[in-house]
């Protein structure tokens, strides 16, 4: 018995690495064949009796890609042996969680964590809910792009569901005391004694990027500016100031509070405020989408070639569907049973699949399309880098083409300078906040962009009353 298809040399490697452990971790790039590797693994443990089944828990947006790949790579005599089950869905659904665990009572469980980032939380539901499972599985792997998206810290749960003796903790509070290192509000500085924690889980972990093992086509980025039209900047202006009152530098969520109202604005909304001020509604500003300057932007860039868009708005992803025959929508309004179809008719007959990145960023292999325009970024750079490797991947044989639409003078621009540096918006806040005397002043270079830098002046900005502050 063997799969369908042959390994490649570093898939082999893999293998070779991780089957003399009963526990491991993939850290492969996104389109370098963690899921082959992890299947051969699987089919060795298999064919000498070692398992009885395998349980492959993923993000609920790739499990009919997971279930697609299995059925590619695997001989038949193998595949009553999988069973899948979105990560998620351990969140909320008691009736999968005893289901998995009877299995686990009852088999020999392979347990497998695909995109193990999504339980990096220690405290989240489905972080527990996986360990009680994973108790009861003799061997067990997780898979990744790469160990951490934020700091060091995202490695203990993900490594506590292998085995707590890599790191050598028994709880996240023995983790922290001897890791991390808080400040006087209770919010996490950094991280300390990270040679060490690398140096533990080193003999565990099989990594490699895409640049190590195969030469790829390469991927050209190009920034679309469009301007607000006055009615939206007078609003955004007006939301600046008025959420930047709310805003408490050592409450993370408020800043975010911030840019997401900013974000709506940016994206064509007005905001309606309730009595308290502290929630609001967002509605639309313009009665048709080609008045939105944003949506505008997007369609001159469009060809004919096939294209994925990626928006972070429902009321986007609506709009473009709307004006776009030739497209397909991909995103949480399309039932989970339905995915599939969607898909297929992208590859066949599609120009379009418009979609969020929740739903199309992971495990999905789209290699087929060469092109990405980001309708709307957000300031999550490990969503943004596995959107990329959609496409970016093995298989692909043209230069991929990744265009920006960008409002200028906005968070917009901030928020591509942080992803294009790899880094995180938050993260980039806090840097500048550590030697800020004024908070307000380092958030207002990031929402007002040039606007509020030393930068070339353009006569397109003018606004109406420019001309007077003329110093």
């Amino acid at each position: 018995m063997k799969l369908n298809n042959e390994l490649l040399g570093h898939q082999k490697d893999a293998v070779d690495k991780l089957i003399k452990l009963k526990v491991g971790a993939l850290f492969m790039e996104q389109g370098t064949g963690k899921t082959i590797t992890t299947l051969e693994i699987a089919r060795i443990r298999y064919e000498s009796s070692k398992i009885d089944s395998v349980i492959w828990l993923c993000p609920c947006s790739a499990k009919n890609n997971i279930k697609r790949e299995i059925q590619k790579q695997c001989p038949e005599e193998m595949l009553d042996i999988f069973t899948i089950c979105g990560i998620e869905t351990l969140s909320t659904s008691i009736r999968a969680r005893a289901y998995l665990l009877e299995l686990t009572k009852k088999k020999r469980c392979f347990l497998v964590i695909d995109e193990s980032l999504l339980v990096k939380n220690p405290r989240a539901y489905r972080t527990n809910n996986i360990m009680k499972i994973s108790e009861n599985c003799p061997y067990r792997i997780i898979l990744n792009g790469t160990p951490i998206s934020r700091n060091e810290a995202d490695l203990y749960s993900q490594f506590y569901l292998l085995d707590w003796r890599i790191l050598g903790y028994r709880s996240y509070w023995s983790f922290s005391a001897n890791h991390l290192e808080y400040d006087e509000h209770g919010q996490k500085r950094r991280v300390l004694n990270t040679e060490y924690l690398a140096s533990k889980i080193k003999p565990y972990v099989y990594q490699i990027s895409k640049n190590e093992c195969m030469k790829l086509p390469g991927k050209n980025y190009e920034t679309a500016y469009f301007y607000m039209t006055e009615q939206q900047d007078m609003e955004y202006s007006y939301v600046a100031e008025r959420l930047m009152n709310g805003v408490d530098e050592w409450k993370p969520e408020t800043i975010y509070r911030l840019f997401s109202g900013l974000q709506a604005v940016i994206s064509g909304k007005k905001l309606i405020f309730n009595e308290s001020g502290k929630h609001f509604e967002a509605v639309e500003m313009f009665d048709t989408p080609l008045k939105n300057p944003r949506i505008r932007k997007g369609l001159e860039h469009l060809t004919d070639e096939k294209t994925i868009i990626f928006c972070r708005y429902e009321s986007e992803i609506s709009q473009l569907c709307g004006l776009l025959p030739d497209a397909v929508r991909f995103d949480g309004k399309v039932p989970q049973r339905n995915r599939d179809q969607a898909l297929r008719k992208f590859e066949k007959d599609k120009k379009y699949l418009v979609a969020n990145k929740n739903c199309a960023g992971f495990s999905l292999n789209l290699q087929f399309c060469h092109n990405i325009i980001n309708m709307s970024n957000d300031w999550d750079l490990g969503k943004r880098l596995q959107s990329e490797d959609r496409i970016h991947r093995m298989g692909q044989t043209e230069e991929v083409y990744i265009i920006d639409i960008c409002a200028a003078n906005t968070i917009d621009e901030s928020i591509l300078k942080c992803l294009n540096k790899k880094e995180n918006l938050l993260d980039c806040i806090k840097s500048e906040m550590k030697n800020a005397e004024d908070v307000k002043r380092v958030i207002n270079k990031l929402i007002y962009g040039s606007r509020y830098n030393h930068e070339i002046f353009d006569c397109s900005e003018l606004g109406d009353r420019d001309a007077e502050s003329i110093s």
